[in-house]
């Protein structure tokens, strides 16, 4: 287990598997989202000052999506 990893979930979709994992370094916290589609992985590092945002723009965005269906 990494030193720095103070929490982390897993979310299997399909044949895609996503890790989200909140991080701690010299610089704050962090959360990295990977997406691990048959080995082949994708990240992307959210700061987690800005989490709130990332959230209600995710929140609004499943928002539009149920309204489609």
């Amino acid at each position: 287990m990494d030193a720095d990893l103070l929490h982390t979930e897993k979310i299997l979709a399909d044949r895609k598997i996503f890790f989200l994992d909140l991080k701690q370094n010299s610089r704050g916290m962090v959360v990295k989202i990977t997406e691990d589609v048959g080995g082949n992985r994708d990240t992307i590092m959210v700061p987690a000052e800005i989490l709130g945002d990332f959230i209600a723009a995710l929140t609004d965005i499943k928002t539009t999506a149920d309204e489609q269906e």
